[in-house]
């Protein structure tokens, strides 16, 4: 037998266990594995009913996506299928853990199904840019539905054991731990019911009502156009499914294989990929190794209860650990806990907590006034304004205050953290959790290394990234560390290209059209002009729209002006500061610029900038740029990142615009000398 596989008898029962750790996933020892259980068990007149079943913590988590672009070696997924479902013998999956992507469709292909209740079932493939290619948008249809099945592959959603019951995937639900015997059981009663073979394939009754109504399809990409944006996935998995209406099952299936295959080489799916192995990868620390011993976080210290510290503090209670949230003054502390409630209960409207669990987030916030109370803490997070005055001394006063074990984090976004850090007398305890607001929803965290900080330190703050919800990336000390540092060009591109011509909604439109939510001075506005950049000693264009008492959304405007429901228009006023201050710059206007000329200037220069953090090594690898832009300024995911992005225009090409860019308009562009050797030398950063 397989070493992947075991077979038992349970007198007319055959049970197949697949046992291939981690994950269970379709490779090719599993794919032989069940190939030759199914035919033994084919061959045996002894067995009637066969039970698919399998060992560890999971049924089939999938296909096995490191084989992705290799050779196929045989049996192919496909002729494992074509044995299951094409046999005579009635097949039971019994599902545990998930069946995800590849393994639904593997328990599509039996002919019944059977889940614990703890089991979650689902068809992730679009978050990799791919549709399920083995059927599963064919028959996922045929047992929920067509709206129910546009919504589940088009959004990749795992469902719970029980929707699945609900919706029929899933047949029966076996007693938790008993999944063996209860799918045992259940085989034997198909078997003395004389129940009939099912295969999904040949159900009509569920896609039937939407033939010839084309508008249910019409409807869908309409209401999901926002979201679907940029996507090429999505849209493929809606023809899939119009096909699974239209066409004969086999036909629909050489549907699906088309448009399978289109996604396959295409850079949108090739660029979420990229990003599916960039995010597993943050976590690699060279000198940090996976077994370095962390330190216990039980409690958690916040100081700073504004929008920054309030939301950091969710973070922490959300997850079950108790927060010590200091402030100045009490009205401070009673406005921070009442915008955290006030959080917390619009989440618990929308339904997805209750009041009860609200009430249990609050109570596991302790309000204090004095930096005395955070004594006893494992971990204590300063989040107060950008001031290293103000940092320096909180930081003093914590090393007197604070256990000489604990952890001492800024949330410095930046700041130089080794000199917040020699405030303290013990600067190896000292290490940055850069937060990205609102810090309850963002999922980035910026984890600091300072130059002292120690190796456990680091370790402990990995590690607690993910108990909380977050990515961590890995940063050493500079202005800005990654994700900051690495837009602030396209910043300073905006507003040098705004005086040449160019207006702040062309130069947003191309951003938008992109791939971005918004673009630069929509940011700017919602933002604030008074908050970014607020400590400018010369004189700057956000600066006179400040002195004018243009805010942004908050007051007055900013660079668009706004109606009560906050829609921005073009405003007059600041066109007009916009020309005065290139009138005083001595910037001529220049002639017209294409989309692609304005793209290639404000993107560019991020490319160059994510080539320095590199060469730096403030960043330990290109998909860690990648990952921060993604997560931090909303990167488009389908373009995998600027770093990626580059890769996909070519270096070349992007040293060579450089260079021109930087004969015109100085050396601020001039190419970062890692980026000029990898584009000589034909590398990649992707590689």
């Amino acid at each position: 037998m397989s070493e992947v596989a075991t077979m038992t008898i349970e007198g007319e029962v055959g049970v197949l266990t697949i046992d291939s750790p981690p994950v269970n996933a379709l490779g090719i020892a599993t794919r032989r594995g069940l190939d030759r259980g199914f035919r033994d068990f084919a061959g045996n007149p002894a067995i009637r009913a066969i039970v698919l079943i399998c060992g560890g913590r999971t049924f089939f988590a999938g296909a096995d996506i490191t084989e992705f672009g290799k050779p196929m070696q045989e049996p192919g997924l496909q002729d494992v299928f074509d044995i299951i479902e094409d046999g005579v013998k009635p097949v039971v999956a019994a599902i545990h853990g998930t069946a995800l992507g590849g393994g639904l469709e593997l328990a599509l292909i039996c002919h019944y199904r059977v889940a614990v209740p703890s089991a979650r079932l689902g068809l992730p493939e679009v978050h990799l840019g791919l549709l399920p290619g083995a059927g599963g948008t064919q028959r996922l249809p045929r047992i929920v539905g067509v709206d129910a099945a546009l919504d589940l592959i088009t959004s990749g959603r795992q469902l719970s054991a029980t929707q699945a019951r609900e919706l029929g995937v899933v047949d029966e639900l076996a007693g938790e731990g008993r999944l063996r015997e209860d799918a045992i059981a259940f085989a034997r009663r198909l078997l003395a019911e004389d129940r009939p073979l099912l295969r999904v394939r040949d159900r009509q009754d569920m896609i039937e009502p939407a033939r010839g109504k084309p508008e249910i399809f019409a409807d869908f990409r309409r209401r999901n156009a926002r979201s679907f944006r940029g996507f090429k996935a999505p849209e493929n998995i809606i023809k899939t499914i119009e096909a699974a209406v239209a066409l004969p099952f086999e036909e629909g299936m050489k549907r699906e294989a088309e448009l399978f295959a289109d996604l396959y080489e295409s850079t949108e799916s090739l660029a979420q990929r990229h990003v599916f192995f960039a995010e597993r990868q943050t976590s690699k620390i060279a000198d940090v190794p996976a077994d370095t011993p962390t330190l216990p976080v039980r409690s958690v210290g916040v100081i700073g209860a504004g929008t920054m510290g309030g939301g950091i503090a969710m973070n922490f209670v959300s997850a079950g650990i108790p927060v010590t949230l200091v402030e100045m003054d009490q009205a401070a502390l009673d406005r921070g806990l009442s915008v955290i409630r006030k959080n917390y209960e619009n989440t618990a409207k929308k339904g997805r907590m209750t009041q009860a669990q609200v009430e249990a987030c609050m109570g596991l916030i302790t309000p204090a006034l004095s930096l005395d109370s955070l004594a006893e803490m494992d971990l204590i997070v300063e989040a107060v304004f950008e001031s290293m005055a103000v940092k320096q001394d909180i930081f003093a006063k914590l090393g007197r205050v604070a256990r000489p074990d604990a952890i001492l984090a800024s949330n410095t976004s930046f700041l130089d953290l080794d000199a917040i850090a020699e405030a303290t007398t013990l600067p190896e305890r000292v290490i940055g959790l850069h937060f990205f607001s609102p810090a309850n929803v963002m999922r980035l965290l910026e984890v600091v290394r300072g130059a002292r900080t120690s190796k456990q330190v680091v370790a402990t703050a990995m590690k607690l990234a993910r108990q909380i919800g977050k990515i961590a990336v890995l940063s050493r000390v500079c202005n800005g560390f990654i994700a900051n540092r690495l837009m602030a060009p396209r910043m300073a591109q905006s507003e040098a290209l705004v005086l040449e011509g160019p207006t702040p909604a062309e130069i947003d439109r191309v951003i938008y059209d992109y791939g971005f939510a918004m673009g630069p001075f929509q940011m700017i506005d919602l933002v604030g002009l008074d908050v970014i950049g607020r400590d400018a000693n010369v004189r700057t264009l956000r600066g006179d729209l400040v002195a004018r008492d243009r805010l942004g959304q908050k007051k007055n405007g900013g660079f668009y002006d706004y109606d009560e429901a906050r829609k921005p228009t073009p405003s007059p006023v600041a066109a007009t500061i916009i020309a005065d201050f290139a009138k005083s710059e001595g910037v001529a206007a220049g002639g017209p610029q294409s989309d692609a000329d304005i793209l290639t200037r404000l993107l560019y220069p991020i490319v160059n900038e994510g080539a320095r953090i590199l060469e730096e090594g403030i960043a330990l690898r290109a998909g860690d740029i990648d990952m921060a832009a993604i997560l931090g300024y909303g990167w488009p995911v389908y373009t995998g990142g600027p770093m990626f992005w580059a890769d996909t225009v070519g270096l070349p090409t992007i040293v060579a615009r450089l260079k021109e860019m930087q004969a015109a308009h100085g050396d601020a562009f001039a190419p970062a000398h890692l980026l000029e050797t990898m584009a000589a030398e034909g590398k990649r950063f992707s590689e």
